[in-house]
């Protein structure tokens, strides 16, 4: 595939799009000053082979342009128009893709419409080119994804941006970018020839045995330890039993068919169920009855304090009756006859203030307070013969709360053991639903360990075979071999450059394993960035890629045949130029030989290479003007020819 022309359409569809027409199976300059959009023609070309995002800057193309078209050409003379419009945000997926013979060209502004997506773009570039439909397997225990070989892996070999070109450790397009240097490495073998579709269903069918057999395996191992845990738990299970009742001796070391047969058994025996009883009633009975007695021992022992503050105030009352009705007795001794007047002193005759009771009131009084003894003496014995009568039902009452609480001790002694048999009765229950549930789901599985032995066998010999096929690939030593081929063009090359560390003996080569430049020197290796020079640099990147491309288009290998690059002269100029063929102190004579080398690798194609070169310089040798499409700089009027069009940006 090469390129035939690009185009630019305004977002308004109002003005002439912006074409750039390229030659097929020569080479291409464009040359300018700087800002010219130069570099955005990669970008571009790369983006409309399928990329999501076109990674333009924010400048006059990333403002104006509504769609972006690439006319391509394959070998067998058909022709695809691949467009993507601008994306609104960072990126899109759509694309308008059409197809046709040689007489098929740029389309409309009127006719791009979203048609495609990116994956169907890729994927008929690819089918076009010849990539044969397979899918990249990574090696068992890689952590990378499985991928769909296409024109997207294809299109790393195919640009050199600016930095890129001139990169000390890298040698491909995107290859800092997450996960592309792998891609590159898995890829790389394809596209060499040294790996192919069948390989891949090889490596696929491979990868898939050995995932079959860590399948087998790992249903074995959980067979073989349900085997031996069942084994345990079954014997476990026949101690529970002997333990619970439900049999009555158990071998010390049982084999599997007597655990099988003790643990049916046991299933077979019934669990003693405790006897129904009324305890529950009873205790209620005993319990009530206690309430009772306890309130009426109370209301008995209240009574009895009742009766002993009456007793004890009767006492404290009749002594003092006793003790005024003796005071008073001694007055007798007087006799009625010794009465006198109340109002004069007995001894000293003298006159009272206030007159004394006379004799016969206080004999009156004594008398009196004599009854009344009589009458308190009268009472003692029926308060007695109360108090012991409450005494005495008192202590029935306490007798019979003492029977009450033996009664209940007994109950609860009772209640105890039937909780003992009830609890057992559940154990064993439980128990022996645990042996059917072993007996039931646990033991089929175990039988099956034969059949997944066998499996086993067989996944393992199966792998043995594929093994076998894929060893006589050796894709590592085929990429090796071709790498070799590559580097075979490369050496002369580099010394026709003059490159640093290029001189006999040292030979130049690709690393597969760096994707980088290294030199192979008889005592050593020295990888690309330890060459030094920006010169070198750009040098050998140049080479790898012209040597890579030719071996591709000589064996006819299914990569995009064109080649852009954007300024490889950029390390023979002192500072960043505006336009380099006003630089009077360049290295000229070497940019020369650049760009001759350029011209002559297309020309040892013979038509099979295209080369695309976005640079400053501008060289007045006939072979160079002839190769440039397009010199961006100022014109008679003012007016700076550029990617874009001046009217664009007004």
């Amino acid at each position: 595939m090469q390129l035939l022309a690009l185009a630019l359409y305004h977002q308004d569809n109002r003005k002439t799009p912006r074409v750039l027409r390229f030659r097929p199976g020569r080479l291409n300059i464009l040359t300018g000053e700087s800002e010219t959009g130069k570099s955005g023609v990669l970008a571009i070309v790369d983006y409309c082979l399928g990329r999501d995002k076109p990674g333009l800057p924010d400048n006059p193309i990333d403002r104006t342009v509504g769609w972006y078209a690439l006319l391509t050409e394959f070998r067998d003379g058909r022709r695809m128009v691949l467009a993507r419009p601008r994306p609104a945000g960072e990126s899109t997926t759509e694309a308008f893709v059409r197809t046709g013979d040689q007489t098929l060209s740029l389309p409309g502004t009127n006719e791009l419409i979203v048609n495609s997506n990116a994956t169907a773009l890729r994927g008929e570039v690819s089918a076009h080119l010849g990539i044969e439909d397979f899918r990249f397997q990574p090696p068992a225990g890689a952590a990378r994804y499985s991928f769909n070989v296409s024109v997207a892996q294809a299109a790393l070999f195919c640009f050199q941006d600016q930095d890129e070109i001139a990169a000390k450790k890298t040698l491909f397009h995107r290859q800092t970018e997450p996960g592309i240097e792998q891609a590159i490495k898995d890829a790389l073998p394809y596209f060499l020839g040294a790996a192919g579709p069948d390989q891949a269903l090889r490596q696929y069918r491979l990868v898939e045995a050995r995932r079959e057999l860590r399948a087998a395996q790992r249903k074995l191992d959980t067979s073989l330890r349900q085997r031996e845990a069942l084994d345990t738990s079954g014997i476990a299970l026949l101690r529970l039993a002997q333990g619970e009742g439900l049999l009555s001796e158990v071998p010390a070391a049982p084999d599997a068919a007597t655990v099988d047969s003790l643990l049916r058994k046991a299933l077979t025996v019934a669990p003693l169920a405790p006897i129904s009883s009324d305890i529950g009633d009873r205790r209620q009975e005993l319990n009530e009855e206690r309430r009772t007695l306890r309130a009426q021992l109370q209301e008995f022992d209240a009574a009895l304090a009742t009766v002993d503050r009456w007793q004890r105030r009767s006492f404290d009352f009749t002594g003092e009756l006793h003790l005024q009705v003796d005071r008073l007795k001694t007055l007798d001794l007087l006799g009625p006859e010794r009465d006198h007047g109340t109002d004069v002193c007995p001894m000293c005759t003298q006159p009272l203030e206030h007159p004394d009771p006379a004799a016969r009131d206080i004999a009156r009084l004594t008398n009196r307070l004599s009854e009344e003894l009589e009458q308190a003496a009268g009472v003692q014995p029926v308060r007695q013969e109360h108090l012991r009568a409450l005494q005495a039902q008192r202590d029935g009452l306490a007798e019979r709360l003492k029977t009450n609480g033996s009664l209940l001790k007994e109950l609860m002694a009772s209640d105890e053991n039937m909780s003992r048999l009830q609890e057992q009765h559940l154990r064993a229950a439980h128990l022996q639903g645990r042996i059917a549930q072993s007996l039931a789901h646990d033991r089929g599985p175990t039988d099956d360990v034969s059949q997944l032995q066998n499996a086993l066998t067989s996944a393992h010999d199966v792998v043995s075979v594929l093994e076998e096929r894929t060893a006589t690939d050796d894709v590592p030593a085929e990429t090796e071999r071709r790498l070799a081929d590559i580097a075979a063009d490369m050496t002369p090359w580099a010394r026709r450059l003059e490159l640093g560390q290029s001189a006999e003996p040292n030979e130049a080569g690709i690393s597969f394993n760096k994707l980088s430049v290294v030199i192979r020197r008889p005592h050593d290796r020295l990888p690309q960035e330890r060459v030094g020079s920006a010169k070198n640099y750009i040098g050998y990147h140049l080479v790898a890629h012209l040597a890579l491309h030719t071996y591709l288009r000589r064996h006819h290998r299914p990569v995009p045949s064109f080649l852009a690059l954007d300024q490889p002269t950029q390390a023979f100029f002192p500072d960043k130029p505006r336009d380099a063929s006003t630089v009077p102190d360049a290295d000229w004579s070497t940019v020369t030989e650049y760009f001759r080398l350029l011209q002559d690798v297309t020309e040892l194609n013979q038509g099979d290479l295209q080369i695309i070169v976005c640079d400053h310089a501008n060289l007045p040798d006939d072979w160079f003007q002839e190769a440039v499409i397009g010199n961006w700089r100022p014109n008679g009027d003012g007016t700076r020819n550029a990617l874009i069009p001046p009217d664009w940006l007004t």
